[in-house]
């Protein structure tokens, strides 16, 4: 678990026992992540398809190819082999941000690639 995953389920558990949860609609019941939210009645019926198929959207793609060049870049001590993960990191996010942009989120994912991009850096 990283430290930013730490920090939040403290924070979590934090805000649970103090009561600011309580009032949240659901509380204490289990989610239904069989469905993503947010997604569209017409768009449900495509989005079990593709997830029964095994496909997974663009983002979701990229995201996890920018943790593993991450990963390789911090673990690397060849400089030209870093070098190359650093430039295929720098495309992934490219091709992410460009995504997130079309989508409308923007500014929540240009401020998530420059703090990849800082702890990429030597």
């Amino acid at each position: 678990m990283s430290l930013f995953d730490k920090i939040a389920e403290a924070r979590i558990r934090e805000a649970i026992q103090n009561g600011e949860l309580d009032e949240v609609p659901l509380a204490g019941q289990p989610l239904d992540l069989r469905e993503p939210p947010g997604v569209p009645e017409d768009l449900k019926a495509s989005y079990r398809i593709l997830k029964n198929a095994g496909v997974l959207p663009e983002e979701v793609e990229l995201k996890r190819d920018i943790c593993r060049l991450e990963d390789l870049i911090a673990d690397c001590e060849d400089q030209d082999l870093r070098a190359a993960f650093r430039r295929d990191l720098s495309d992934k996010l490219l091709r992410f941000d460009l995504i997130m942009e079309r989508r409308g989120a923007t500014r929540v994912f240009r401020a998530y690639r420059v703090k990849l991009a800082r702890r990429c850096r030597p």
